[in-house]
């Protein structure tokens, strides 16, 4: 684009939003170019608009001088979807943040909200309280202060095994056609006006009566999830990202589309909550309950999270600071504290004379300072045990739950016990934060050791070989492996470290086609980003809703060139 004027551009866009909320620094762009884990790359501006009007006007500007559009909201993601990648796209790049607008709206008493672009798990989980009503997801990424509408973009997983993926086929979302032209697509099931402006404006004052909000024959959840998590004799995953079925306009889109509001399901809060811990030393013993429980119970669990002893170890020394914060702040304090992460990072980079990822390194230090955290019967069965599993049960499946623990463990190896209301909250803690224990490891340790990899796999349902038995030439690559995940949706998270000298991306696939061999699917629930390839299915979805690829191109390893090319 020879003829493109950068300062024409920004200045077009602070005319906008207002010339404070155009970010063009480093500084500035960093936290916003710069996934959380994974990924990072050139934006010509960062935009933070403050109404959805506000967003289209922007991306009608971009689409007119042909510049990438990337959307973006929490930034959470694990595989860096949500942020450039590299400095090898044909046109400039700007990202759109969607933080400041985190409105919902609640319809149908409490029974379906609105989400907004910017909207947060942790801020729909406190607005619908009131309502006796719940999310989704209350646990995993509502604890890194998660957006609403980047879990239906990416068909997030979640802990909650009744509910399946992040779903609905009820959203508001911009689209550029074949030939480039820009249209506002309103598949809410609420009339709200002809215009963009006035359907955007009319959402956002919530100017609309109960009488325009329809109820047409589409799903706002995944409402078939619970059937097909207990058909355990099917040989494909119950949920994975790629899954056909659940691509549809704004859920799966991966930022393909400019996705504004999405309209959700929400579910009854239970009146009791139970959580079982069981620990054992055989994963074949896990392997069966988890076939008794998914069919033969009339209640099926709340969640079920596994822990390995390795995880567990790891989540105790590298987490602990994670895990304080989160206690005693809060989840929604999360977000603040990474961005004063990057902040301070910034900051020791530029002053040379600190190391490399210092945040880190500063509050490991500190957490060796405070106090064991967890409590002592779950340390007790982490020296038992290797293999950890925590159930939650509500209602009538708690003593359901409990009469079948008592007969299998009579018969079975392992044991388990009833958590009180501190354990409970403290041991779902400690394996959510484990997610970040092998970056904080790889951190510290990084002149030492090798690459870091992660692996989001589903297994078919009626896999019964389940725990990770790798080939020797493979398993003799690792410094450190750590396993945990959602064991009833047979969903794993499997995290690397290689040894220092081993060439990360030749193991990732071997580790790849060991597990096509298993018939398992890969990413299960943290989309593909710029990890992962997507498969034709999902490349062709893709291209399906952003003919043009203007919108988050390169996406799954896919072309960043326009019209694909």
């Amino acid at each position: 684009m020879s003829n493109f004027n950068k300062d024409a551009f920004i200045n077009n866009l602070s005319n906008i939003i207002g010339e404070n909320n155009i970010l063009t620094t480093e500084w500035g762009k960093l936290p916003y170019s710069k996934g959380w884990r994974y990924g990072d790359g050139e934006a010509l501006a960062v935009a933070r608009p403050g109404t959805l009007f506000e967003i289209w006007k922007l991306i009608e500007v971009c689409v007119n001088l042909d510049v990438i559009v990337i959307m973006q909201a929490a930034n959470t993601g694990l595989t860096g979807g949500s942020t450039p990648y590299g400095n090898d796209y044909d046109r400039p790049v700007i990202i759109i943040n969607t933080r400041r607008i985190s409105d919902i709206h609640i319809i149908d008493n409490g029974k379906q909200i609105v989400g907004f672009a910017g909207s947060t798990l942790i801020g729909l989980e406190k607005k619908i309280a009131s309502y006796g009503r719940e999310p989704h997801s209350v646990i995993g990424s509502s604890c890194i202060g998660a957006s609403i509408v980047g879990g239906i973009c990416n068909n997030s997983g979640g802990a909650l095994i009744k509910r399946g993926p992040a779903y609905t086929e009820l959203a508001l979302y911009a689209q550029i056609d074949s030939n480039g032209e820009l249209a506002l697509i309103n598949d809410l099931g609420i009339e709200l006006g002809d215009t963009p402006k006035e359907i955007l404006s009319n959402l956002q004052n919530q100017n609309y009566n109960k009488d325009q909000i329809k109820f047409p024959n589409k799903r706002a959840s995944d409402n078939e999830y619970e059937k097909r998590v207990r058909d355990i004799e099917a040989d494909t995953p119950s949920r994975f990202n790629a899954d056909k079925r659940r691509l549809y306009g704004a859920s799966g889109c991966a930022g393909k589309v400019a996705v504004f509001a999405v309209r959700l399901d929400t579910y009854p809060i239970p009146k009791r909550n139970q959580v079982f811990y069981i620990g054992t030393n055989s994963s074949n013993v896990l392997g069966n309950m988890r076939r008794d429980i998914l069919s033969q119970f009339k209640h099926l669990p709340t969640s079920g999270e596994y822990l390995h002893r390795d995880c567990y170890d790891a989540s105790k020394k590298y987490s602990k600071d994670t895990f304080y914060v989160i206690n005693k702040l809060g989840a929604d304090f999360i977000p603040k504290l990474f961005e004063f992460k990057r902040i301070l990072d910034i900051i020791a980079g530029k002053l040379k004379i600190l190391p490399n990822q210092f945040s880190d390194r500063l509050m490991q230090f500190i957490s060796k300072f405070s106090f064991n955290h967890l409590p002592h019967r779950m340390e007790e069965y982490r020296d038992k045990y290797e293999h950890h599993w925590i159930i939650e049960m509500s209602d009538e499946g708690i003593d359901e739950a409990k009469v079948y623990f008592e007969k299998f463990f009579q018969k079975n190896e392992g044991d388990f016990f009833e958590c009180d209301e501190k354990e409970a909250k403290k041991a779902i803690l400690h394996r959510f934060v484990a997610a970040s224990a092998l970056g904080r490891y790889h951190s510290i340790n990084q002149r030492d050791i090798g690459s870091m990899l992660s692996l989001d796999i589903a297994l078919p349902r009626n896999e019964l070989d389940w725990f990770e038995n790798l080939p020797e030439e493979i398993e003799r690559s690792f410094e450190m492996k750590l396993y945990y995940g959602h064991l009833f949706c047979h969903v794993l998270h499997h995290n690397y470290i290689v040894k220092k000298g081993v060439d990360a991306q030749e193991l990732m696939q071997k580790l790849l086609k060991y597990y096509d061999s298993k018939g398992a699917e890969y990413p299960a629930e943290h989309n593909v980003g710029h990890e992962y390839f997507a498969k034709p299915a999902l490349s062709k979805f893709y291209k399906d809703l952003d003919p043009t690829n203007s919108f988050n191109p390169g996406i799954g390893k896919t072309s960043k060139k326009k019209h694909w090319n």
